[in-house]
């Protein structure tokens, strides 16, 4: 695998958007506190309609990211979209109270709505002959973000540092892909952008071609359901442990750190030794074994065991978003893949969104959440079973000749 300066700047601009999401949850007990909406008095559901209502403006900038991105190229707007996040963060260390946080989150979401929606295809155009490989490794780094965040955060939350200057150590940290993507390239080295600027009536026609095909429908809910089971994992482990098992800050930080240790494992480990062929079968191996470790979440009474089985179920989970989202292009060949990734993030987000609120709305109205935690597996599951009806159906010719090329060339 080789790797050049853009690489990298979606490397970091992926460890930044993770560690802007999870810092919220890691710190979600004290900031409850601080703000007035604490956890432990029914404030659950108000914590997890942080991530829903940051979900909103994601989704909007999403849909909007790729007329931006066919009029401006997707460096330029990919680079203005990270520091837009880093601002939206730098406001939530400043936020004094709920409601401007929310808003703040908002703010953070329309540039993460971007970076969600283009960093897929950035990569894609970087590497055409073996994309699966190098989406699954630049992913990674999300899992990175939210194991070093985790990990560093808790031990300074623990250590009495408040959450603000945890945040707006973050924002700072989204300068650096900022600079590298709006600094003009050297000769030589220009980022692969489409020739002439794209009208928006052929995004617009991209999009149609897309959604007008029913095996797209079928990705979709995947991604959906995918992403659901992901974020609730990481945005409530650390809340439950603290809890159920240890109110110490450091001890949902660690919980949070396993997950994502697991995550990193999963995507580094498949993007070196996985083939564009054998995408479906990742997907669904994965998806059952993420089920039955998930199911013993609210069972469990240990907390040493629930780490060794949070491990584990990052290693299930990390296929699922990159892999995913590139296997639907195989599927759906001849589709404009910079749309398709877009659209398919569109429900993977919402997703995420509804799952942290709906745990959330779990807990309190069931005043525990671990029975909120039996939704991951469902998630899971539900994967499994749309994979499956994507294998029963026909194959398409220009598909299976598309990843046998691919392979071939890897």
């Amino acid at each position: 695998m080789v790797f050049g300066r853009y690489d990298y700047a979606a490397f970091v601009s992926f460890f930044t958007y993770a560690s802007g999401s999870v810092v919220v949850p890691v710190a979600l007990v004290s900031l409850s506190r601080e703000l007035g909406f604490s956890l432990e008095s029914g404030g659950m559901g108000a914590g997890g309609a942080l991530h829903l209502g940051r979900t909103i403006p994601i989704v909007v900038a999403m849909v909007l990211c790729g007329f931006a991105a066919g009029r401006w190229g997707k460096r330029r707007t990919f680079g203005c979209a990270v520091l837009l996040m880093g601002t939206g963060l730098a406001l939530c260390a400043l936020a004094p109270a709920y409601g401007v946080l929310m808003l703040a989150l908002m703010t953070a979401g329309l540039g993460e709505g971007i970076v969600e929606g283009l960093a897929t295809p950035f990569v894609q155009d970087l590497h055409p002959d073996s994309p699966g490989r190098y989406i699954n490794f630049a992913h990674a780094f999300w899992s990175v973000g939210v194991l070093v965040t985790v990990l560093v955060s808790g031990v300074l939350l623990s250590l009495g540092v408040s959450w603000r200057l945890v945040m707006g150590g973050i924002a700072t940290l989204a300068l650096i892909p900022a600079g590298i993507l709006l600094i003009p390239s050297g000769k030589g080295h220009a980022y692969p952008e489409h020739p002439e600027p794209l009208d928006w009536r052929t995004v617009s026609a991209h999009a149609k071609d897309i959604l007008r095909r029913p095996r797209f429908w079928l990705f979709f809910t995947a991604m959906f359901v995918a992403g659901g089971g992901e974020l609730a994992l990481t945005f409530w482990s650390a809340s439950y442990i603290r809890l159920s098992f240890n109110p110490a800050a450091w001890a949902g930080g660690v919980g949070t750190a396993c997950f994502a240790a697991g995550m990193v494992i999963g995507r580094t480990g498949w993007g070196y030794l996985i083939k564009q062929s054998q995408l479906r079968y990742l997907l669904l191996g994965s998806s059952l074994v993420g089920a039955a470790i998930t199911a013993l979440f609210p069972v469990l009474t240990n907390l040493w065991l629930f780490y060794g089985l949070l491990l584990a179920a990052g290693i299930a989970t990390a296929p699922f978003w990159p892999t995913i989202q590139s296997y639907c292009a195989d599927r759906l060949p001849g589709t404009d893949t910079t749309m398709l990734f877009v659209l398919l993030s569109c429900a993977g987000i919402p997703g995420c969104g509804f799952f942290a609120w709906l745990m959330g709305y779990v807990g309190d109205r069931s005043g525990s959440l671990s029975h909120a935690f039996w939704l991951v597996p469902g998630c899971f599951l539900t994967v499994t079973v749309l994979i499956a009806v994507d294998w029963a159906c026909a194959p398409l010719s220009a598909d299976t000749y598309r990843i046998k090329e691919r392979d071939e060339t890897c």
